[in-house]
């Protein structure tokens, strides 16, 4: 989104900017710094409204919840990106049938030319034979003029080709997120639309970890990011061929299940949690152990009128309710 505001207006929004950053404890990232701007300035009403609904419900406002916003309402040239090398992969396909198809025209004319050539009657032969001559020298220029153009569009479509591959990393950069390796939320969101259009049975899980602020406090936001990465390393170990496990807080993630009720989603989400709290951490410096990792988990079943964020929220309420319970996993109805 272009900005064309005077330099008076600027400030004063990134004055506004710096209180909404500090407010909700944001670090003042180029994403972040965006959404806030767009945000203050009103220029996207849904976006607005998102995020006012957000701040109503006492829900936290993090760095993840932005970049979801961002791919969201702010980004949408990936899409087009994507739609125009469909296009052109589309054309490509096209040529290459169509050149095939020439081929084989070719040289048939070419074989048929030569049967006329046996074919020919004795009357006046030189001349003819002449005349085939030429016509053959000219077909097979013909020919050797299209296997020049089959390698100038094999040339094309490997130059396609490396672009389609740099276009897969690009949409993994999309998709990804850097700090764990699992999908981001926006991504999740478009599957969970995807399968509530097939009427598949969806479920989510809600991982929560408890403590992760103790160790960042304690211990700095290194080990904290080790802590985090190693939790989203078992959360895909143990669901990677069951559900997308994606990060959808600073300290939560969520795993989007489809065909599953809850009383399966139930056991996988206790086979995270073990394999969660099997994590040792020991300090580099001084060689002690650090604390458990603590996780709450909270399952939630896809109801119709849902999309993918109230299906998160429901299952993140969930985790919640099993922190103030103290159970490990609670299964919201």
């Amino acid at each position: 989104m272009m900005f064309h505001d005077s330099m008076n207006v600027a400030q004063d929004k990134m004055t506004r900017v710096c209180l909404f950053l500090e407010q909700h404890k944001l670090p003042p990232t180029p994403l972040n710094y965006h959404v806030a701007y767009t945000y203050v300035g009103k220029n996207l009403p849904v976006l607005n409204q998102t995020i006012d609904k957000a701040i109503i419900r006492q829900e936290r406002i993090d760095s993840v919840f932005l970049e979801h916003l961002y791919f969201e309402h702010l980004n949408p040239g990936h899409k087009q990106e994507t739609a125009m090398l469909k296009n052109v992969d589309s054309v490509i396909s096209s040529l290459a049938c169509a050149a095939d198809a020439s081929q084989a025209t070719v040289t048939h004319f070419v074989q048929h030319i030569n049967q006329c050539v046996h074919s020919l009657d004795e009357h006046n032969i030189q001349k003819t034979k002449l005349a085939l001559d030429e016509l053959a020298k000219h077909t097979q220029a013909l020919l050797e003029q299209h296997i020049k153009f089959k390698d100038e569009l094999n040339k094309t479509k490997q130059l396609h080709q490396k672009s389609l591959k740099q276009l897969n990393e690009l949409r993994k950069l999309h998709m990804i997120d850097t700090h764990t390796g699992l999908y981001k939320r926006h991504y999740l969101n478009q599957q969970t639309q995807l399968w509530i259009n097939q009427e598949k049975a969806l479920c989510a899980i809600a991982i929560a970890v408890e403590n992760l602020d103790d160790f960042t406090q304690h211990y700095g936001d290194t080990v904290g990011e080790v802590v985090l990465n190693k939790v989203a390393k078992q959360i895909h170990k143990y669901v990677k061929d069951s559900g997308l496990p994606g990060r959808t807080g600073v300290n939560e993630f969520t795993v989007l299940l489809a065909d599953i009720e809850p009383d399966t989603a139930n056991i996988i989400a206790e086979k995270v949690r073990n394999g969660v709290e099997k994590l040792k951490f020991v300090s580099s410096k001084n060689a002690i152990n650090l604390p458990a990792i603590k996780v709450s988990l909270g399952i939630a079943k896809h109801h119709s009128k849902q999309d993918f964020n109230a299906l998160a929220k429901q299952a993140s309420y969930a985790a919640h309710k099993a922190i103030s319970l103290g159970q490990s996993c609670y299964i919201s109805k």
